[in-house]
């Protein structure tokens, strides 16, 4: 293994003793309890060895004299296994709320990251680290030091009663021993390699899997089921690739330190017999040595069947450690005041912004928004419009220059008061698991009831939620599954309706709905955006001529501005944007 490797795993070993640190009390309990069933488990070879020298031949037989140490050794049996009981209910207690408190964590982490971390990652590969890669961690690492611990304290006590019984015996299991430890080991530092690259993949196919499966209708309708399919059968064949290797030398370890420990068994009885022979060991001793050297070998079996469960364990745990020491979001700043009684006024002052260092996107963009004013962008696909909007919300920070609200820069003020400004309508709806009603009322919990329902009225949703099998309290899930797209939006504007926050921000907020509807939901949202500073991100421009002000974008910069019928006069980028969804109707009419 190379030394890159081995530094990693102790960091990552480190990081996951620290996490056992708040329990100290059930970690000390579970080391008393391994002790006593350590301890009374090493007692019974002992006590089987005295049963024994009391029935050695036909006329040496003493019932009587053995049935104290039958009680000792029933009592010892019992003992033991309640220590051993009591052992893994402490030990099982760390594991579970160290997962949950890593689980947690996790969790809160990914809510605090920046949404450039969110969307360079697939989401199931999140998926993936909170679920298979945490329960790795559960099973394999934490649940294994019991068994190393306990195996440890076995292997000790047992040299200490084989010494006490024959010295010499002893020491041909002490030289043994060193073969069966470069057997695990050799097996052992293969494995990792293995685990990390299996942990890897199965994180790639479960966010393809994910995607592919949210895609199903967008694949069958351009009949790329063919290439989706060889696209998981590759995923898949690496997965199987790292999987068969890593159970390959998973397995090999068990049988193989087998192989050796049954090598010293078969030594130590040797040895012993000559030893009772030559009058140097009882009948009884020998069985006592013959089943320490077997509980003396076992450990090691153990130890290297958890040595590839907690390789496995490592490498999940490293990859939700990755997660964990992404940096977060940039925390508000320590005098940053809330957003209150907010006019809508918001100016925009030499922007400049790249996802990427080396393609420039947003450059030099200045804008004012009085307050109520109707402002739409508009523009070819990747010009920009989308990303004015998350700069807008906080969602990225500007590479130069500033935006203000109110006359304040948003930097100086709390994203959640920054954001509670804005009422937020997207082309992609997000519905939870939950009833029609709470999907409504996400952003004010506490809505009334006729708040929700005046909320679906104005959002011409009020009708169609009526007619589902349990109205306001239909459950969904699935995002929404068994609604169409147009009902899905007009929850989620029933929801921003709710709300009624002082700025609007629709971005393409009606494209999945039939023109019909969509001339209502226009009327509602002109009633809304009545008095309120608006931006609207739209592709139709039949929905945005009765704008305030409409920014024609191109690469990043604003090259037109002005109400719709000044920008048609000027036969410009944004007439040509106009002519092209219109002209081919209007010849045909």
């Amino acid at each position: 293994m190379s030394r890159k490797k081995v530094v990693v795993e102790k960091g990552t070993l480190r990081r996951v003793l620290r996490l056992l640190a708040p329990y100290r009390l059930y970690l000390a309990g579970a080391t008393a309890f391994a002790v006593g069933n350590v301890v009374l488990a090493l007692a019974v070879p002992v006590l089987i060895g005295q049963a024994v020298d009391h029935i050695v031949g036909p006329d040496n037989v003493d019932l009587l004299g053995m049935m104290p140490v039958l009680f000792q050794l029933t009592a010892a049996a019992i003992g033991s296994a309640l220590f051993g009981w009591l052992m893994t209910l402490c030990t099982n207690t760390v594991t579970y709320r160290t997962v949950q408190h890593l689980r947690s964590a996790l969790f809160d982490k990914i809510s605090t990251l920046p949404l450039s971390a969110i969307d360079n990652t697939p989401r199931g590969d999140f998926v993936s680290r909170m679920t298979n890669d945490i329960d790795q961690l559960s099973t394999g690492l934490l649940q294994g030091f019991a068994q190393i611990f306990t195996g440890v304290l076995t292997i000790l006590g047992t040299l200490v009663f084989m010494f006490r019984l024959h010295v010499l015996t002893a020491l041909v299991v002490v030289v043994l021993t060193p073969l069966s430890l470069f057997v695990a080991s050799f097996i052992a530092s293969h494995i990792h390699a293995m685990f990390t690259g299996q942990a890897e993949a199965q994180g790639n196919l479960t966010a393809f899997a994910g995607e592919m499966i949210d895609g199903q209708k967008v694949v069958k309708a351009f009949g790329r089921e063919t290439t989706a399919e060889e696209n998981f059968d590759r995923l898949d064949s690496k997965l199987y690739h790292y999987g068969v290797r890593a159970q390959f030398y998973s397995a090999l370890t068990n049988p193989c330190t087998r192989f050796v420990n049954s090598a010293v068994y078969a030594a130590v009885g040797l040895t012993g017999a000559l030893t009772v022979i030559s009058g140097g060991l009882s009948v009884g001793g020998l069985t006592s040595f013959l089943n320490y050297a077997n509980q003396y070998t076992k450990p090691f079996n153990e130890i290297s069947g958890v040595a590839a469960e907690f390789q496995a364990a490592l490498a999940g745990a490293a990859r939700v450690f990755r997660v964990l020491d992404l940096p977060a979001q940039q925390p508000d700043r320590p005098d940053a005041k809330k957003l209150e009684h907010c006019r809508g006024e918001v100016e925009i002052r030499n922007l400049d912004f790249s996802y990427r260092p080396d393609r420039p996107l947003i450059q030099d963009f200045n804008l004012v928004a009085k307050p109520g004013q109707h402002i739409a962008l508009v523009g070819p696909t990747g010009c920009g419009k989308t990303t004015v909007i998350n700069l807008l919300m906080r969602f990225y920070e500007p590479n130069q220059g500033e935006i203000l609200v109110d006359g304040q820069p948003i930097t100086s003020l709390t994203r959640d008061s920054l954001r509670a400004g804005f009422g937020m309508v997207l082309q992609d709806t997000w519905l939870f698991s939950g009833t029609v009603r709470e999907n409504i009322a996400y952003g004010r919990p506490d809505a009334t009831e006729q708040e929700v329902i005046a909320a679906a009225k104005a959002a011409h949703a009020d009708s169609f939620i009526r007619r589902l099998p349990q109205g306001y309290d239909t459950p969904l899930t699935g995002g929404g599954a068994g609604l169409s797209q147009g009902q899905r939006q007009l929850l989620c504007i029933s929801r921003i309706l709710l709300t009624d926050p002082p700025m609007l921000i629709l971005d393409e907020a009606t494209s999945s709905i039939d023109t019909r509807t969509e001339v209502r939901i226009q009327k509602a949202f002109d009633t809304l955006m009545a008095g309120r500073t608006s931006f609207v991100v739209a592709h139709r421009l039949s929905t945005i001529r009765s704008a305030d002000c409409i920014l024609v974008m191109e690469a990043g910069r604003i090259v037109e501005q002005g109400t719709h019928d000044e920008l048609l006069a000027k036969n410009g980028a944004y007439a040509r944007l106009y002519n092209s969804q219109f002209a081919p109707t209007e010849q045909g009419a």
